[in-house]
């Protein structure tokens, strides 16, 4: 009986941690001269802090992880340009950054 309660507490602990409150942020990655949006971009470990900062800023606890996305990778936000090669600054790169409470 001990042992089954035991199996219990864990199976909750692990749903728990599986549920925990996440959200992906996808951010125009601009160049600021710093090169933070290259860590970012490149998920280089120079961009944990950034990262780390955006979601803080927002009221999450961390990021737990951070890379560049391709425009299409972004369903509908960003423009297509009918078939042309899109350029200037509506086709930026973008960072997804997954913050986590």
């Amino acid at each position: 009986m001990r042992s089954s309660a035991l199996v219990a507490c864990a199976l909750l602990l692990v749903a728990s941690a599986a549920s925990a409150d996440s959200r992906v942020f996808i951010v125009a990655n601009q160049a600021d001269g710093y090169g933070v949006d290259e860590c970012l971009a490149r998920g280089d470990k120079c961009g944990a802090h950034a990262a780390r900062s955006y979601c803080q800023s927002r009221e999450f606890a961390q990021a737990t992880a951070y890379r560049r996305v391709e425009p299409d990778e972004v369903t509908g936000a960003i423009p297509a340009g009918g078939g042309e090669k899109c350029s200037g600054p509506a086709c930026g790169d973008y960072v997804a950054i997954t913050c986590e409470r």
